[in-house]
């Protein structure tokens, strides 16, 4: 049976129609996130299912749920303007739905210490990538038998971090589309959106026969993230791709200071040096 309760504390005191509420909040962010950035939005959703009491385990499943309407949303707007590679998405797509059954199978079984921690890193791997690279609006993906066997690669790569993470695996695949196959950005996002759909299917299909999805957190999550996914296309499209690396990068930065936060908090090692530390926290 799927996971389909909430933590009876939370950071709401359980109050359903606040929570709710928070919930909406969190898709919407979301959904314009994904848009602008071809990202799935698991960078937002999963500590914010963690601040709601869900456990770190219980929030990637969701999250990694939630991304399914998302992404459908995103797809559809950057297909109307062509931004949308649909060889390079088939062949990333192979790829992460063989990855994805394996990060989910890592997922029931790793501790939340390492979770929090894989979070944190890959957080700190794309601000990297977006600050060195140089974006192009004008690149296009030239396809050959080693061009198609590195995109299986690198979907296979994806789609483990998705299932282990709850991540779309977007913040992955848009700056390797744009700097190792030369891309322009919009294709890269667009194709990105595409490519993790059958990704994320896969691996909540895996999660839920694990019982890790929180259903309700997770429906209301992705369908009010769908409904501004398109503003948030429509936004990418307006500001120049330099500019939108430069956002994503500060976005990340932000939700990585707060990951790693979170990831000193649970190892024991580095919590104990933490000042005022409560007992029992």
């Amino acid at each position: 049976m799927a996971y389909s309760t909430t933590q009876d504390h939370d950071a709401l005191g359980g109050n359903l129609p606040r929570r709710i509420t928070a919930l909406a909040m969190v898709g919407m962010l979301s959904g314009l996130m994904s848009g602008l950035f071809g990202i799935g939005g698991g960078t937002i959703i999963v500590p914010a299912l963690v601040w709601l009491g869900l456990t770190q385990r219980h929030a990637v499943a969701t999250s990694l749920a939630a991304i399914v309407p998302t992404a459908i949303a995103g797809v559809i707007s950057y297909a109307q303007s062509g931004h949308v590679d649909w060889i390079a998405a088939l062949l990333l797509a192979c790829g992460t739905i063989i990855g994805s059954q394996l990060g989910s199978w890592l997922l029931s079984r790793l501790p939340e210490m390492v979770l929090r921690w894989a979070f944190a890193a890959f957080l700190v791997f794309v601000i990297i990538s977006q600050i060195v690279g140089t974006p192009s609006r004008d690149g296009t993906i030239h396809m050959t038998f080693l061009t198609g066997a590195l995109l299986m690669l690198l979907g296979i790569f994806v789609g483990t971090l998705s299932g282990l993470l709850g991540i779309g695996g977007g913040a992955i695949v848009v700056p390797a589309l744009s700097l190792a196959f030369g891309a322009s950005d919009l294709v890269a996002r667009g194709t990105s959106l595409l490519m993790m759909i059958p990704n994320a299917i896969a691996g909540s299909v895996a999660n839920v026969r694990r019982g890790l999805v929180n259903l309700r957190d997770g429906l209301i999550i992705g369908v009010v993230a769908a409904c501004l996914t398109p503003a948030g296309a429509w936004i990418a499209g307006s500001i120049s791709a330099r500019l939108g690396a430069n956002l994503f990068a500060v976005y990340l930065c932000v939700i990585g200071v707060r990951s790693i936060w979170a990831a000193i908090k649970v190892t024991p090692a580095l919590a104990d040096r933490l000042p005022h530390r409560k007992s029992g926290r």
